[in-house]
């Protein structure tokens, strides 16, 4: 890289600590002029860039095809090679999740809607069937259900003709509710639009606060003189951001190949994708931690059957939280 020409006055800007040479030795800023030609702001520009350049793309290099390989690295001090876990994870997860809400394909959306539209139909024949029925008891949710309210103003209307141990309250009138505005979004153009969209911007908040569960698995998992919950971490955000590339990388070449219509070249890649994440998810485990193989696999075992059923369960629970929060 080109060099600024350096002050004459060996006083540093930053701290006003002495500068012997060319970088303070108290803050480490470089003791330069801060007044360049644009000539040489863009030269600077161009040279900044390719250096991230390959920076960056070394550590995804590293990151995709030696597993467990970055994270020792960082762990031992290399950390002038490689892009910083955090950051990595975190410009990662923004590329990823901006790149699916642009691409996500239109026609996902149209079959989508499609699909709603049938099920609001089978709604309205269910609908005619069960309007004979409105005099049962509401002590469960079937009571809910074969109301099948068109809106919260005609339930409300409805139940003050009910006598008062008929009439919906509590966590029932609650759910009632939330049925009945669910059903209203799903009657609006642009629901499924909406909803991928609130799930997308949800998505990345969820996978961040799971990191550090994640990472106290592993903490109870292992040697607790060895290990120290911050190696842990680090462990964590290098293989939570190899999942968000695992996911970017079959998206993009799935977007691509949607163009020319080789689709069923699509579903063999993201197999292959979801046995190499897998395989990764073992052999990371087991050459970061140095453990016999059986007991490697025991444990990774373990921990991946576990942290499937609760990352599996935060989904579900942010696909309900999607739907209910449409407005």
């Amino acid at each position: 890289m080109a060099h600024h020409h350096l002050r004459k006055d060996r006083t540093c800007l930053n701290c006003n600590y002495v500068v012997e040479n060319r970088f303070c030795s108290r803050c480490g800023q470089e003791n330069t002029e801060t007044r360049q030609s644009f000539a040489h702001l863009v030269t600077h520009f161009f040279e900044d860039f390719t250096h991230y350049d390959n920076y960056f793309w070394k550590t995804i290099k590293t990151l995709l095809f030696k597993p467990a390989v970055l994270t020792k690295e960082y762990l031992a001090g290399k950390r002038q090679l490689y892009v910083p876990p955090v950051k990595l994870y975190i410009f990662i997860s923004f590329i990823t999740f901006l790149t699916v809400g642009l691409l996500q394909s239109d026609d996902n959306e149209a079959e989508t809607d499609r699909n709603l539209n049938e099920a609001l139909k089978l709604e309205k024949k269910d609908e005619a069937t069960s309007g004979q029925q409105r005099g049962r008891d509401n002590d469960d949710l079937a009571y809910i259900s074969e109301y099948n309210f068109n809106s919260i103003h005609e339930m409300d209307s409805i139940q003050k003709t009910l006598p008062p141990p008929k009439r919906l309250k509590g966590m029932n009138h609650w759910m009632a509710t939330k049925l009945i505005q669910i059903k209203e979004n799903t009657r609006k153009e642009g629901f499924s639009e909406k909803f991928r969209e609130s799930f997308l911007h949800n998505v990345p908040k969820v996978l961040f606060i799971y990191m550090p569960f994640f990472a106290f698995g592993l903490w109870v998992m292992h040697n607790k003189k060895k290990w120290y919950f911050f190696d842990h971490g680090i462990f964590t955000l290098h293989y939570f951001s190899f999942l968000l590339i695992s996911y970017l990388i079959p998206f993009l070449i799935g977007s691509l190949l949607s163009l020319v219509d080789w689709m069923e070249i699509d579903g063999i890649m993201h197999l292959g994708f979801l046995a190499w994440s897998f395989f990764y998810f073992f052999r990371s485990h087991s050459k970061f931690y140095g453990e016999r193989k059986a007991i490697s696999r025991l444990k990774g075992m373990v921990l991946f059957v576990i942290n499937m059923f609760f990352i599996t369960l935060l989904l579900l629970v942010l696909f309900i939280y999607s739907v209910l929060n449409i407005h």
